[in-house]
């Protein structure tokens, strides 16, 4: 039996159908085919162009990339493999090689045509891609670039689903830069401390606080300039009478050497670097509060704005920690507890990365893990509302806390909680209120902005054409404002653009009006020199033949003058 092979080459800007010449020999060959994949004559001698059809739009081709990577067998490509792919015969067997497994069995399901993904498929396939723009005329390898750009810019797009206002990355990097803040400003500090108690070492005893002993180095500087004057400064500080004269007292009494003036001023500068990080430390946790009430507030109210960012931070997102059992999350953030266990044989951890909640510190020793437990169970509750929650609310996180102080309260005193089901049944009322209440929160300002945006477009409508009765009362030309265009203001804009093109119109007539005056005005100029040219050559003519009549008489005059003279003498000359 003949085999003939077709390969099917998804493209940003199509499908493609090739034909595989001698396949038989072809897959015989394999090392000569990698081999002629590099260069394009040889490849062209291999691989023959059979069918390619372009996609319509690039909503289109999302639409069949999706189908592709969901391996769904799309109704554009459906059609195009039931034209083009010829079908097998008795002698010849027809296969269609593909470049996914998933899409073939589709393709082989719903077509009865077999498919092939591996083997000789996977080379020609790369040497189709090497190259596609030299199969088809219409397509260059820039063309082909900029869609594939596209397309891979759309695709990305439509999985990611991105919303500004519900991005767990920020959640990520901000705790991630929290935690790391928190090991500086404690290394900084302790810098601080031992540097700074050579001078001055009883202030250690007395603040114990980083960033007021940072503030107090800060402040005092030379012990021995310490004035009276000062106490009212340092009692802001310290916010303590009574720590202010244990200060003033030890620092007459200090055991420390003295310092200079360039090493207090380095000590200085590095206590105010340490200052302004643990300022923005207070900063960066409050926008962490801020972000987390907008993306996972039930998680955040349920187990605290740090606690529950660390989670998302260690699963990688929100989603990731929704898709995670209980039981993960309980141990997540112990790993490496929990395989030293499974190899040792011993016990395994109860709590991970939930170990800093308030709940597991407040519980008995034989209560922890049952509370952990209880605890990540919730947490994975309260996740999976928030990922898939349109609008998030944290009425559902607060009955969740409810529930594990209830269960605190029974492994202590042994009172019966409330059952789960009444609880969240309370609870999804609740959300529902609170739901609908932010939606109209937000279609109030929705009505707001569109007001605000009409009142602007109406305002400079006005401007405009006060603008254009005074430029036609004084003459001269007037600058027209750029108007925003708005969804809501296309009337506005459809009877500012007639009104324009008639003033377009008009200006060109009146243009064409003015041209057409000046050119004849231009021509009877023109005209009228040619005249006086003419005359004054005419003029000039007549004078020089006037000049020269003057001239033949006056030589005329001087002959007969010359003679009269010449005959007087011969006269003379006589007698």
């Amino acid at each position: 039996m003949i085999k003939h092979l077709f390969i099917l080459f998804e493209h940003a800007a199509g499908y493609a159908l090739f034909s595989v010449k001698e396949f038989d020999e072809v897959a015989a060959l394999l090392p000569q085919v990698e081999s002629s994949v590099t260069d394009i004559s040889k490849f062209q001698s291999v691989v023959k162009l059979v069918a390619f059809q372009a996609f319509r739009n690039g909503p289109n081709s999302l639409d069949n990339i999706n189908a592709i990577a969901a391996g769904e067998l799309h109704p554009d490509l459906q059609t195009f493999l039931e034209k083009e792919v010829p079908a097998s015969k008795k002698k010849v067997q027809v296969i269609l090689g593909v470049g996914d497994s998933k899409i073939g069995q589709v393709i082989s399901d719903t077509l009865g045509i077999s498919c092939q993904h591996a083997g000789v498929v996977t080379e020609i396939m790369r040497g189709i891609r090497t190259h596609f723009p030299h199969f088809i005329n219409a397509l260059t390898e820039a063309t082909a670039g900029k869609a594939q750009l596209g397309l891979g810019h759309s695709y990305s797009r439509d999985k990611v689903k991105f919303n500004v206002n519900r991005v767990d990355n920020m959640i990520i990097q901000s705790i991630s830069l929290l935690d790391q803040l928190d090991k500086d400003i404690n290394t900084f500090s302790m810098r601080i401390r031992e540097w700074y108690s050579y001078h001055f070492p009883e202030l250690v005893k007395i603040v114990n606080d980083n960033y007021m002993f940072a503030r107090l180095t800060n402040l005092i500087g030379d012990r021995t300039k310490l004035q009276p004057e000062m106490a009212d400064s340092l009692e802001e500080v310290v916010m303590d009478s009574a720590k202010v004269k244990a200060i003033f007292e030890a620092a007459k009494s200090s055991m420390g050497i003295d310092i200079g003036t360039i090493d207090l001023i380095n000590i200085q500068m590095f206590a105010k670097r340490v200052i302004s990080l643990t300022e923005y430390r207070k900063s960066l946790s409050e926008y962490l509060h801020s972000k987390m009430q907008s993306v996972a507030p039930n998680l955040a109210a349920l187990i605290g704005e740090q606690v529950g960012a660390r989670l998302i931070s260690h699963a990688g997102s929100l989603t990731n920690l929704a898709k995670y059992p209980a039981s993960t999350v309980q141990i997540l953030g112990a790993e490496k507890a929990l395989f030293r266990a499974l190899k040792t044989r011993g016990n395994t951890p109860k709590y991970g990365l939930i170990f800093h909640s308030t709940f597991i510190g407040r519980a008995g020793a034989k209560n922890k893990g049952r509370i952990s437990r209880y605890l990540a169970n919730k947490c994975s509750i309260a996740s999976r509302v928030d990922n898939f929650s349109d609008v998030p609310t944290a009425v559902i996180g607060e009955h969740l806390k409810q529930q594990v102080e209830d269960r605190l309260k029974f492994y202590e005193t042994g009172e019966n909680p409330a059952k789960n089901i009444d609880v969240m049944k309370q609870a999804v009322i609740e959300a529902q209120e609170a739901r609908e209440k932010v939606l109209k929160q937000q279609k109030k300002i929705a009505r707001r902005e569109k007001k605000r945006k009409l009142k602007e477009a109406e305002s400079n409508h006005l401007d405009e054409s006060s603008i254009v009765e005074n430029t036609t009362e004084n003459g001269t030309p007037a600058k027209k404002k750029k108007k925003k265009k708005t969804q809501d203001d296309d009337e506005v804009i459809t009877n500012d653009a007639d009104t324009t093109v008639e003033e377009v119109k008009k200006k060109k007539k009146k243009k064409t009006q003015d041209e057409d005056e000046a050119i004849t005005n231009d021509a009877d100029t023109i005209v009228e020199e040619v005249k006086k040219s003419k005359k004054k050559k005419k003029s000039e003519v007549e004078d020089s033949s006037n000049m020269e009549v003057d001239e033949t008489e006056a030589v005329i005059t001087k002959k007969q003058k010359k003679k009269k003279s010449a005959e007087s003498l011969l006269k003379l000359s006589v007698q």
